[in-house]
């Protein structure tokens, strides 16, 4: 009975804490390297007077460097001032348990793609690739996120990173607090 009771405790911490595979939008390996590129996850979601602002990450690894991609789209009607990405550009993470952990972009300025939308919307895609620090890839794994920072060109905007997010745009369940938890694995 002892064995049986073992058993059934085992097979369930082994359903609880297994993990899910990981899923890319691109995953090539050819003579000239590799690359792959996690599917985009909703981090943050703001409606406020007819504005949009959604923000989603996706994390990439090429050639063994893992990066992190982020990709905020803005909606809106009347203007929507441009959010710059330089080399100064960085993310700051506030992890719950206390810890600051500073994602630093890439040398290449962008400050996104404007499009214009149908019945007098404006619309504008940025995206910055940011790299890792070797000693804070590891703190990711080990604790959720609380609160985001992102330093652009011209302004600084915090994010407070919710446990659970449910999108008014798709329609899903996010967990962006705990999206490297869940993910960094699949780009290791």
């Amino acid at each position: 009975m002892k064995q049986l009771i073992t058993l059934t405790f085992f097979l369930l911490n082994l359903c609880a804490f297994a993990q899910k595979p990981c899923e890319y939008s691109a995953n090539v390996k050819d003579s000239i390297g590799t690359y792959k590129v996690t599917n985009e996850y909703m981090i943050s979601e703001k409606n406020f007077g007819g504005t949009f602002d959604y923000l989603f990450f996706s994390l990439a690894q090429t050639d063994g460097l893992p990066t992190l991609n982020l990709q905020l789209i803005q909606k809106s009607n009347t203007f929507i001032k441009a959010n710059c990405f330089d080399k100064n550009s960085k993310i700051f993470l506030q992890l719950e348990n206390g810890k600051i952990v500073t994602l630093i972009h890439i040398d290449k300025e962008n400050c996104g793609t404007f499009i214009q939308g149908e019945k007098g919307s404006d619309n504008r895609i940025t995206t910055g690739i940011f790299m890792f620090l070797k000693d804070n890839f590891e703190e990711l794994k080990n604790s959720p996120i609380s609160i985001m920072r992102v330093k652009y060109l011209t302004n600084t905007e915090d994010y407070i990173v919710k446990r659970e997010l449910v999108s008014e745009l798709t329609k899903k369940t996010y967990k962006p607090n705990t999206y490297f938890i869940d993910n960094i694995r699949c780009v290791e």
